[in-house]
């Protein structure tokens, strides 16, 4: 994973990982961390990204690597799939 220039998981935290999903996870950042960019899409806030890790331990070493040295941008307002709804309704 390492090789590749850009990961985007999308979609975090739709549901809680398992043991084995955060231990690959974690393993994934690991290799990743200093070598390459990744991008997470979540409509879930940063802070409750912790909760989706069942191990606490787990969670803090994969948090530090997907927080540090992050650069946040969270957007506000209604979700454009929603205003395209509303449009279309009318």
């Amino acid at each position: 994973m390492s090789k590749k220039t850009v990961l985007i998981p999308d979609d975090w935290g739709l549901e809680k990982l398992t043991t084995r999903q955060s231990s690959d996870l974690l393993e994934v950042m690991e290799d990743r961390y200093g070598r390459g960019s990744t991008l997470v899409i979540s409509q879930l806030p940063v802070p409750e990204w912790y909760k989706m890790v069942s191990n606490p331990t787990v969670a803090d070493a994969l948090m530090d690597r997907l927080v540090h040295n992050s650069h946040r941008i969270e957007l506000r307002g209604e979700s454009l799939r929603k205003v395209a709804q509303t449009d279309h309704a009318e």
